[in-house]
């Protein structure tokens, strides 16, 4: 299974672009022993539509474009559940395990995913109730996916 971030917005080079392309290859390291062929980041100019629905649908349009039919769409939203690394992780070993061609995260722009990708989202995932910048999202997401990685292999890494 291939998993792939589809986000609005860049991230320039510093401290966040450094943490993320770490925990991206630490993923790759483990999660090619598991089954996972590889994780792909595709990034997204923001709209620069004047009203905030204008913005949201062109920004769904450009995601959905990326998005193969068959695969899970996981949509990371404020509204979405709390769910603890090891119940990712079993979402992820599942939807492997049931050859599952891709995982999609989503990470939408400043006004949030369209209501159309977050109808079509398998998962809706929140990392709490506190607003994040995206590029924190984008780091956490990658290190939520490596710790998941962790998990399903049985490595240390994650400690109860």
């Amino acid at each position: 299974m291939r998993i792939a971030i589809v986000a609005i917005g860049r991230l320039k080079q510093g401290p966040e672009r450094e943490l993320a392309d770490r925990y991206r290859e630490r993923f790759d390291d483990v999660g090619r022993k598991l089954g996972f062929r590889g994780l792909e980041i595709q990034e997204i100019s923001e709209s620069r539509a004047r009203e905030a629905q204008a913005r949201i649908t062109e920004e769904g349009a450009a995601m959905a474009a990326l998005v193969h039919e068959k695969s899970s769409i996981i949509a990371l939203d404020e509204r979405g559940d709390n769910i603890d690394s090891v119940a990712f992780a079993r979402h992820l070993g599942r939807w492997r395990d049931e050859s599952v061609p891709d995982a999609v995260f989503l990470i939408g722009g400043a006004d949030g995913l369209s209501p159309e990708l977050r109808r079509k989202a398998k998962l809706r995932l929140a990392f709490g109730k506190a607003t994040w910048p995206h590029q924190m999202v984008r780091v956490m997401l990658l290190e939520q996916i490596y710790r998941a990685a962790t998990i399903l292999s049985g490595h240390p890494y994650h400690r109860v």
